[in-house]
Formats: structure tokens, C-alpha cells, sequence
């Protein structure tokens, strides 16, 4: 759910499933449109989205280094001068060819150490989980040109997020659930744990903690090197949810997975640290059951003399925000910030004042603002005051005097570029020329005189380019995706009209809205909204919107009115009450916001034709989906629902519980909120897709809906993608098989054009 890329120097081609929304030039339809095509779109043939690989900056902030591919296999790593574009060769490919190989390694992703000798590699990298973490790993040592594999006597791909101590001397990493650390020069391996097996985890988050926390790594070096900091996961006792794997062979294969559903056992999550002197492990003194707290981030405070801990509570309400001392395990608090509903996790902060103070971001009055706290007392200074939201804080910068934050304040829909002083009287500049309307982001390089810029628009994909951030002016374009601005322009549809649409009570919804080629006010059209409405995700955003946005055009082109709604509880810069005002009643609010914004678009536009209304979502918006037509059965005719969760109680303790509460304390909420309690209302077409080994919304969803509505005699139409995960991608052809099917169900079941 959470991703992030860094800056890099060379273009490659990647199918765009998910990237941001950007603004096409609004000019008038072409008289011959190009028709799009599931194909086109998804194939092999489909133009891919430019976008600029991923890479480093230098520590002088004037160059960077890009992973290239060399003209005999394998990467290169090139220094680029920004100023001036200057090529060089730092470690070329040739150079990482193991003893004993033919071709040198390839590059999944790479470390440098801090002096620059030495080049950590990652390579060979397996499926776990989410990612390819499970890998190999090399050191190339730049002095004599040596190349050595860390992990000793390790199976390939067994190695999860080696890292280089910050004094140059060692590389820790887990294995088989324990932390190892061994020399960087060679040498045996020393496990810093010993009792990781099934059900004990060093330094390796558990399911939950990836997914909810984006918690991957679960150590953390001292900032001398001394010591390192983790996490352990007691997962005995929480509940084992096995996966059936079928296409494997003659017999199946069961996949446990320990995966804690609302209101059941979690982990047992302790923090420690590990002195590298002697070995031995203290423990920290937090407060509390550990199963009934959560550790979503620890990280260094500012030096190697204290750990700084976030610790919440089960509801995520109320967390604790201590200091633990190395030496002891005792901590001290610094603060506690609570919510009436819910608070979220910082990420580890920067640290100023030689580490008296430290970056915080809070909704205590009303909006998601930057403070500075006091280490000492918890006192809090507001950084960024305003009615407004920080979106994301990028850098901090105490030498300059300023940071760096994302936001946009006047329209939910775009991001733009601010920063404000760390000093004195707050002073919030907008540094995003007021021209350039979108969605921005920024990679900003150390000294913040450059950065990699990105900007898009709904109707325009990304542009990448090396920005001069001191003039606000573009060096050189990166990436400029003209081949697929192109394909955009010879859609022949009108330009996407931005809307709120008022559904009563002070409340107005942004929305999204594609007409066909050549429409007609005069006639009436059939109208299909993509929805998620849960308060994880944004749909009503000015940013490109990658295959998944051409797919849309695609069904505009055949004759669809194609829009969006944000309803209430989604994660937009509205403010706190906009989005926390869902609490407690996930499903209920939202659907009903949907269902109010739909009527409210057929009042005021007659060309909706409202014995055509479909509607359609992913995971939340899966259950959205499922909501409204079994909510609402006379407003939806038809609904596609992809991987959707049908009852909350299935679902993931962090997740559910930060926005529901407990199950046992919110029965009528868990039960009012579910898809599964209303499908006998079911009026309408229904389809029901779902990946088979779906380890995030279980495919037991599927199935547990689906017997109720047989209960019912409900008729429905539903597609099982066989060992397929969440993001129902896997295997050859699954893109295109799976939009091919919700493009014949469409045409099938709401039929295009207008009358």
C-alpha cells in the first residue's frame, strides 16, 4: 500500500499499474479517434510509462549515481554530474562477476558503506511476501576489486536485509529468524540471536506488522556501531490461516500463513537490544501486554545513547512516545498523543538542536501539521500553522533553516511543493510555481539544490525532470512519456472534469468525471464509478493513473460516462474531522456518502441515464462495491468487485480495529459495515473476482459471500484466479484476461452508448 522510489538516471519501460494522476493540453477532439484496447493497454505491445530508475544521490549533492545496463550483461553504476551531465563508470559490470561465474551479478539493489569502500549487492532475489527480500548478497570491495558472497554456508535466496554497520565494519542481516553480523573484510558469521524458528522472529517483522506498519527491517544499527536495536515477534498463538496452492502439481500445496484476524491474538512484540561487545541482549521496559500493544517504529535518538520507541495501544489511540537507555532497558516518556478515534505511526524523525528536539507530525488541532518537540519536556511548536494538511514530509534540513513538505492547501486533488522555517516566527512559503497545477513530487538532493521532480495530471502522464531548486526552473527533462501523451491525445476524449457534487448538510464530495468521444448532453448515458471509500485510499486525485486509468478511457471510448466519488473517511488533505468522522462505521458512512453523491449527480445531470448505473472496486473498494449493491439495490444496476473483503471480522487485527475498534466492543459496526450481513438485497448483476491465494483480503472472503448469497438464491457471476495473490497479476496473460472479463461483464450487463 505504501511505496516509495528514489532518484535515478536512466530510463527504462514498466507497465504502469499505479503511478499519479497528471493534466493532458485541453484541446478539441479529433475528428478519428484511436480506439484503445485491453491489449494495447496491458500487452505486450502497450507503451510503457517512462519513468527514471532507481539510484543515489551524491553525498555533495551535485551528482548522482544510476544503475545502467552494460552492453555484455549485468549493471554498471554511473556517476552523473547534474550540472553538466558528465558520465562515469564508478563499478562496472565486468567487474561483479562471481570466481567461478560467466556473467557478472545482477542488481535487485545496493548499499554503499559509509567511507564508499565498500559496495553491498543485492541480487537473486525470491518472492516474500510483498517484495523479492529474499536474496543473496556480495561485497565488492572498490580498493582491491574483490568480490565475496556474505552468509557463509546459507542456501541462494535465504538472506533478508543485510545492511552495513555505520563504522565500515560489519554487515547484519536475518537469517532463518535470527540476526547475524559478520566482518565486511570476511569471516564467520556470529548469530546475535539463537531462538528464531517457526514461531519466533528477530529483526523480521511478522505479516501484520509489513502490511499495516510497512515495518520490513526490523533492526536498526547504533549510530557507533556498538549495538543494534530490533524487534522479536512471538507469533505462538496467533491464528494460522493456510492457502491452498493447486497449480503446482499432481497434489496441492497447503501454505500456512500466521495472520491475525480483528479481535484474535496478536504477536508478542519486545524490543531489545544487542550489545556487539559481548553478545547479550537487554530488554526495554515497556508498559503493558505486549500483545495488546503494538511497536510500529523505533529508530536511533539522534545518537548511539537512547532508542527512540513509538509504543500504541491496541486501538491505536494513544501512543507513547519514550526514550529507552541501551544500558539499562529503562525508559523515560517524552509525550503521549491521543485521538477520540485513531493516531498513525510516524516515521523515524530527524533530529535537531544536537538532538534536543526532534520532527513530529500530529492532527491534534484539527489538521495534520509539522511540529518540533522538546526532548526534554514534550513541549510541541508548531512548524506549519494553517488549515491545511502536510501531506508528506521529505526533508529537514537545520543548517538552511528549513523543511520540505508536501501539500495543497485550496484543492484535495493536487500536491505541491512547500517548506517552512525550523526557527522563530513559522513563515510557509509554497515553492511550486502557481503555474503548474497537478500533482508534484520530489527527490530532494542533500545541499536542496536539486531534486528529481515528477509532475502529472489525470489527463497527462508524468514528466520527470532534474529541477533547480533554487530557481524553481528545470535543468533537463529525465523522462517525458511522449509516446504515451500521445495515445492520451488520440483517445479523442474530452478533457476529465474536476467536481464537487453536494449531498446535503455542509457535505460536498470531489469527484472525477470522463465522457465518450463526441457526447451529447441531450442523450442519456450509462455511468460507471470506481470507488474505494475507505480511509486508506484517495481516488479523486489530479495525477495520472497509470493502466488502470487507460483501461477506464477505453470503456469512455465504447460509450460509458466513467467517474469517481470521495466520500467521507477517505485519506484526502481535508482535514482531520473529514477523515476520522468514518470511525467506527467503515462500510456504513462511505456507502451511503456514495450512494447520496450518485443521486445528487442524476439530479443536476439528466444525461446520466439511471437505468445504467454501474459501479466498481479493488480490496476496499471491493467491499465498497459490494455495499452498494446490496445497500442500495435500487440506485446500482450492476457491480464488479475485485478482491474484496465481505466481512470485517476476516480481516487483519491492525488494520480493522485502528478504524472500527474491537469487534467485541463495536458488534453492530463489524456486522453493519459488512458486505455479507445485507446480500439478500441483492437486486442487481453482480461479479466476483478473487485471487486464490490472496494472503491479504483471504480468498475465504469470496467464498463465505458466495454461500450466502446461494443461501439466498441470489444468481451472481463470480471468477476464482488460481493461485493468484492480491494484486491478481501473476502468470502470463492475467492482466489481460482479467480486464478483457470486466469489459465483456460491462458491455453484457450495462450496456454502452447513448440513447
Amino acid at each position: 500500500m505504501r511505496s516509495c522510489w528514489r532518484v535515478t538516471g536512466l530510463l527504462v519501460s514498466l507497465s504502469s499499474l499505479a503511478l499519479a494522476v497528471p493534466l493532458m493540453a485541453q484541446t478539441a477532439a479529433p475528428v478519428t479517434a484511436a480506439p484503445l484496447s485491453v491489449e494495447g493497454i496491458f500487452g505486450s505491445k502497450a507503451v510503457r510509462t517512462e519513468y527514471v530508475r532507481s539510484s543515489r544521490w551524491g553525498k555533495d549533492g551535485e551528482s548522482y549515481l544510476a544503475l545502467e545496463d552494460a552492453p555484455k550483461g549485468g549493471q554498471d553504476i554511473v556517476r552523473y554530474a547534474i550540472a553538466d551531465g558528465q558520465r562515469q563508470v564508478v563499478v562496472a559490470a565486468a567487474d561483479l562477476v562471481p570466481p567461478g561465474a560467466s556473467a557478472p551479478l545482477g542488481i535487485d539493489n545496493y548499499e554503499w558503506s559509509p567511507d564508499n569502500r565498500w559496495l553491498l549487492i543485492q541480487t537473486n532475489g525470491k518472492r516474500f511476501r510483498r517484495t523479492n527480500a529474499l536474496s543473496d548478497y556480495w561485497l565488492y570491495d572498490t580498493t582491491t576489486k574483490r568480490l565475496h558472497k556474505i552468509g557463509g554456508d546459507a542456501a541462494p535466496s535465504t538472506l533478508l536485509y543485510a545492511t552495513i554497520s555505520p563504522d565500515n565494519s560489519r554487515v547484519a542481516y536475518v537469517r532463518g529468524n535470527n540476526i547475524y553480523a559478520e566482518p565486511i573484510a570476511g569471516g564467520p558469521a556470529t548469530a546475535l540471536t539463537k531462538d528464531g524458528d517457526d514461531y519466533v522472529v528477530n529483526g523480521l517483522a511478522d505479516w501484520v506488522y509489513e502490511e499495516e506498519f510497512s515495518v520490513h527491517r526490523a533492526f536498526e544499527w547504533s549510530p557507533d556501531s556498538k549495538r543494534i536495536a530490533f524487534l522479536r515477534f512471538d507469533t505462538k498463538g496467533v491464528g494460522t490461516f493456510d492457502m491452498i496452492k493447486n497449480t503446482g502439481g499432481q497434489y496441492s500445496q497447503v501454505i500456512p500463513l500466521q495472520y491475525p484476524k480483528a479481535g484474535t491474538t496478536n504477536s508478542a512484540v519486545t524490543t531489545g537490544v544487542i550489545d556487539l561487545a559481548d553478545g547479550a541482549t537487554r530488554w526495554f521496559k515497556l508498559a503493558g501486554d505486549p500483545r495488546q500493544n503494538y511497536v510500529p517504529q523505533i529508530s536511533w535518538a539522534g545518537g548511539p545513547d537512547a532508542l527512540f520507541i513509538q509504543q500504541s495501544n491496541r486501538l491505536q489511540n494513544t501512543y507513547n512516545v519514550l526514550l529507552g537507555d541501551p544500558a539499562t532497558g529503562a525508559v523515560k516518556p517524552i509525550m503521549v498523543e491521543r485521538d477520540a478515534a485513531w493516531v498513525e505511526a510516524n516515521v523515524a524523525p530527524e533530529w535537531l538542536n544536537g538532538g534536543r528536539a526532534f520532527t513530529w507530525l500530529s492532527e491534534r488541532d484539527g489538521w495534520r501539521h509539522l511540529y518540533t518537540i522538546d526532548r526534554a519536556t514534550g513541549r510541541a511548536t508548531l512548524r506549519t500553522p494553517g488549515k491545511f494538511d502536510v501531506v508528506e514530509l521529505l526533508n529537514v534540513d537545520e543548517k538552511a533553516g528549513y523543511a520540505w513538505f508536501i501539500a495543497s492547501p485550496d484543492n484535495p486533488t493536487q500536491r505541491y511543493l512547500y517548506r517552512t522555517t525550523l526557527s522563530g516566527t513559522p513563515k510557509v512559503e509554497r515553492l511550486t510555481p502557481a503555474n503548474q497545477p497537478g500533482t508534484h513530487s520530489y527527490d530532494i538532493a542533500p545541499g536542496e539544490h536539486w531534486a528529481l521532480h515528477t509532475v502529472s495530471r489525470f489527463d497527462a502522464p508524468p514528466v520527470t525532470d532534474m529541477l533547480d531548486m533554487t530557481r524553481q526552473q528545470s535543468l533537463r527533462t529525465l523522462a517525458a512519456n511522449a509516446p504515451l501523451a500521445k495515445v492520451l491525445t488520440d483517445t479523442g476524449l474530452p478533457a476529465t472534469e474536476f467536481f464537487r457534487v453536494d449531498i446535503g448538510g455542509g457535505t460536498q464530495l470531489d469527484g472525477w468525471l470522463i465522457k465518450p468521444p463526441h457526447f451529447d448532453p441531450a442523450k442519456r448515458y450509462p455511468i460507471l464509478y470506481f470507488v474505494y471509500g475507505e480511509p486508506w485510499g484517495q481516488t479523486v486525485a489530479d495525477r495520472w493513473a497509470g493502466a488502470q486509468g487507460l483501461w477506464h478511457r477505453m470503456l469512455a471510448q465504447k460509450g460509458y460516462l466513467v467517474a469517481s466519488l470521495d466520500p467521507r473517511g477517505t485519506a484526502t488533505p481535508r482535514g482531520h474531522d473529514w477523515r476520522k468522522v468514518i470511525y467506527r462505521q467503515v462500510g456504513i458512512l462511505a456507502s451511503a456518502d456514495y450512494a447520496a453523491g450518485v443521486k445528487a449527480m442524476l439530479a443536476t445531470r439528466p444525461y446520466i441515464d439511471p437505468d445504467r448505473i454501474g459501479i466498481w472496486g479493488w480490496s476496499g473498494g471491493g467491499a465498497m462495491t459490494q455495499n452498494a449493491l446490496f445497500r442500495y439495490p435500487e440506485l446500482y444496476k450492476t457491480g464488479i468487485a475485485v478482491a474484496g473483503p465481505t466481512d470485517m471480522k476476516l480481516y487483519d487485527t491492525i488494520y480493522q480495529e485502528r478504524y472500527m475498534g474491537l469487534p467485541q466492543d463495536n458488534a453492530d459496526g463489524y456486522k453493519n459495515g459488512s458486505p455479507i450481513t445485507f446480500a439478500e438485497r441483492l437486486k442487481g448483476n453482480l461479479l466476483l473476482i478473487h485471487g486464490t491465494l490472496d494472503d491479504n483480503v483471504h480468498y475465504q472472503n469470496q467464498d463465505q459471500l458466495v454461500d450466502r448469497l446461494i443461501h439466498f438464491n441470489k444468481p451472481f457471476t463470480m471468477m476464482a484466479y488460481p493461485d493468484r495473490s492480491h494484486g491478481i497479476y501473476e502468470g502470463e496473460n492475467t492482466s489481460i484476461h482479467l480486464y478483457s472479463l470486466m469489459t465483456r461483464y460491462l458491455e453484457t450487463n450495462l450496456p454502452p452508448g447513448g440513447r
